[in-house]
């Protein structure tokens, strides 16, 4: 029996108990996701605002302060258009998508390696000497092949684009068992058909190469930060915003979505078909909005998980 007083709160009080009841509430989910790994995605507006950028870095140094194995890998759309437009760098489009040209290329590096994953790694490191960041290309993290884009039945040569093909789940576990948390940007090294270094650099999505991290890793959980509140059942009405949802309603559901909306749907998909348990897009303008989705029961986002998933599962 649980006994109710009704005692009027000041608002130090009030806000108080409201502190503690999240508290309460995010206990379970510490439990459940202790020792394991989550791989975030970080984008979106999450990456431009001040205010959400620092949010963000709280959030990953929460999650390992409880024990979480987290891993950030970072894309950085609005800084690269920035800085194509800022050195005049000639960019070509092929059926609306913009080709990565050797030039455009030297800038994606510039801007993912030095400029945005810098910066989170300085956010992240305020708190204590955590993060480490890295590209592809270090230690021999990543390994890609140039993409097949294929447009209206005709292949485009999208130029230095690829897939990820290879993951060194080696380097990015020892990394995590020593307490780091390793901040990606995804251009990766190209190797060939036998997996031989080409000697060429490639920029890669960075929700696919969340996706390909995610799974080489068997990752508990992938969280990708996005300018959206998640999947929608009738676009565009915010009510039937969809908070969970199984993995054979969602490959159903795919072809029905929008053009913007269906990639990111078939990222989760694609996830949760790699051994990932559970994969969610979540809204990057809202503060915290990653502790909001892990920590606490109907999350901020929309989350795909297997048919058979049980949020209480665990292997102790």
């Amino acid at each position: 029996m649980t006994l109710t007083l009704d005692i009027p709160l000041n608002d130090s009080q009030f806000s108080a108990q409201r502190k503690s009841e999240v508290l309460v509430e995010a206990l379970p989910w510490i439990r459940r996701f202790q020792g394991r790994t989550v791989v975030v995605k970080y984008g979106g507006n999450a990456m431009v605002d001040p205010g959400l950028q620092q949010a963000f870095a709280d959030d990953i140094v929460f999650m390992a302060s409880v024990g979480i194995r987290p891993i950030v890998v970072h894309g950085g759309g609005p800084q690269i258009n920035a800085m194509l437009a800022e050195s005049a760098t000639p960019v070509e489009f092929r059926n609306g998508l913009r080709v990565t040209s050797p030039e455009v290329m030297e800038v994606v590096r510039m801007v993912l390696v030095g400029q945005v994953g810098r910066q989170l790694v300085n956010r992240i490191n305020s708190y204590a000497p955590l993060a480490a960041g890295m590209s592809g290309e270090d230690s021999g993290l990543l390994a890609a092949r140039k993409s097949r884009v294929i447009v209206d039945g005709e292949r485009i040569d999208m130029g230095l684009v690829g897939d990820i093909v290879d993951v060194n789940t080696e380097l990015i576990n020892s990394m995590l068992d020593r307490g780091q948390i390793p901040v990606i940007a995804p251009v990766s090294p190209e190797v060939d058909e036998v997996s031989r270094p080409t000697g060429q650099v490639l920029n890669v999505n960075a929700d696919a190469a969340a996706t390909a991290i995610a799974q080489a890793l068997c990752a508990e959980k992938l969280v990708m930060l996005t300018n959206v509140a998640g999947i929608y059942g009738a676009w565009p009405d915010p009510h039937t915003l969809i908070s969970e949802i199984s993995d054979t309603d969602l490959r159903a559901m795919i072809p029905r979505l929008g053009e913007g909306m269906r990639p990111k749907g078939q990222a989760l998909l694609d996830a949760i078909d790699g051994g990932v348990a559970s994969a969610a897009i979540v809204d990057g303008r809202i503060e915290h909005a990653l502790l909001l989705e892990i920590f606490t029961t109907r999350g901020v986002g929309t989350m795909a998980r297997r048919d058979d998933y049980v949020w209480g599962d665990d292997d102790d």
